[in-house]
């Protein structure tokens, strides 16, 4: 339940006396949304942050809505990045990043930023269903780019044209910031498993659950993109937890959806869907099975996941048999890091886990090392298609359906 004390309402009425479109975005801002305030982590602070370069990436910020997610990354205080100039198509949303981001440079669209032959980078904090177009755009015009997830909402065909893109434009780096790859827990999954620590993963959960009431205003979303979609077009808090551990991908999926038990309000959106919650099994191409949800009923918030390996499993701490117990300790004084890095001064890991600002270094230092991000468009595609395929399995009562395949 949103909690607007009398400070917020005050301020929320001024607003309302200039315009009423300021008025809903003004109440929408003091919503306390879910995973922005996840801020703890558990990084090895026996390792000071070591400078690569001492560059300035010059960049540009778009995007400065509900969420206010542009300026959440700490990107802005990153101290081998110049901020150019910020957007957001609300001149007053504009005009709010610009002053808190200390930036004396703005631009009304993205379509105008790109113009900027200054600006090398640009974060596109920008609503999902724009966000392969956003990147595709930036990319042509000599841009790296990283966007907010999913890398595409609601139309499949961007998959195949955001991957061309970006095979046209290998030089630049396209990253998405999917925060669970930075949760303390899945950091040390993917390390242990590229050591070799788990063998092959014969099963992993993933869940992404939001709390909504019934007849509870949904939260704000440019031109209602919100409402016009199904719970598995927004997956890759959940689909992380096995592609981002493994940077492999799901190959077919059977999955079933969760309508309202009250049919009076199991009302079809725009899209024709209506269910609240979906649950996909999928397989992958190691043969092993991942459970997938995306869900909206009651209970805790998570983003959350674990795996189970041939010799070990991973649910918080690490258990295995023998053969894992010791592959464990070897990766272990072999120096394997399970904590993640010092991050730079002024940067603060944030929300979502304590992911913000890890996502955003690792933007800029894979821009000025010319390296793969962690989140690059094939784990990006991996993350994000899977789930347009289980909605059609839901839709057809769990029958699977093939999950096409990426590469650059």
């Amino acid at each position: 339940m949103t909690t607007i004390d009398r400070r917020s309402f005050l301020a929320a009425s001024a607003v309302a006396a200039a315009s009423p479109s300021m008025l809903l975005r003004a109440a929408q801002d003091t919503q306390a949304i879910p995973g922005f305030d996840q801020t703890t982590t558990d990084a090895d602070r026996t390792q000071a942050w070591q400078p690569f370069s001492d560059r300035k990436v010059r960049l540009g910020i778009v995007g400065h809505g509900v969420c206010q997610f542009g300026l959440a990354f700490d990107l802005q205080h990153h101290p081998n990045v110049e901020l150019v100039a910020v957007s957001d198509l609300f001149p007053d949303r504009c005009a709010d990043m610009a002053r808190k981001a200390q930036c004396a440079k703005t631009y009304p669209s993205l379509e105008e930023m790109v113009k900027d032959e200054t600006i090398e980078a640009i974060y596109c904090a920008t609503d999902a269903p724009a966000h392969a177009k956003h990147a595709m755009l930036c990319l042509e015009h000599g841009k790296h780019v990283a966007t907010a997830v999913p890398a595409f909402r609601g139309d499949i065909e961007d998959a195949p044209r955001l991957l061309e893109c970006c095979r046209k434009h290998k030089g630049l780096v396209y990253a998405m910031f999917e925060t669970s790859v930075f949760h303390d827990d899945l950091y040390a999954m993917e390390n242990l498993y590229a050591a070799g620590v788990f063998g092959r993963i014969v099963y992993s959960e993933g869940e992404y659950c939001h709390p909504h009431s019934i007849g509870a205003p949904a939260l704000g979303s440019y031109k209602d993109w919100r409402k016009h979609g199904c719970p598995m077009w927004y997956p890759t808090h959940a689909t992380a937890y096995y592609v981002g551990v493994t940077h492999q991908a799901f190959v077919d999926v059977s999955c079933q959806g969760t309508p309202y038990f009250d049919e009076a309000v199991r009302i079809p959106n725009a899209i024709g869907n209506v269910f609240r919650s979906e649950v996909g099994l999928f397989r992958t191409t190691e043969g092993g099975l991942s459970r997938m949800i995306v869900c909206s009923s009651q209970g805790e918030y998570l983003e959350a996941g674990r795996i189970r390996g041939e010799f070990g499993g991973f649910n918080q701490t690490f258990v295995g048999d023998a053969t894992g117990k010791q592959r464990y300790e070897e990766a272990l004084r072999s120096g394997l890091q399970l904590k993640k890095y010092a991050l730079p001064p002024g940067v603060e890991p944030g929300g979502h886990g304590g992911s913000h600002g890890y996502l955003g270094d690792d933007f800029i230092d894979a821009i000025l090392r010319n390296r793969k991000p962690a989140v690059n468009v094939i784990d990006a595609l991996n993350m994000t298609v899977p789930g347009y395929y289980a909605h059609l399995s839901a839709v057809k009562d769990g029958e699977t359906v093939s999950i096409p395949q990426y590469s650059l």
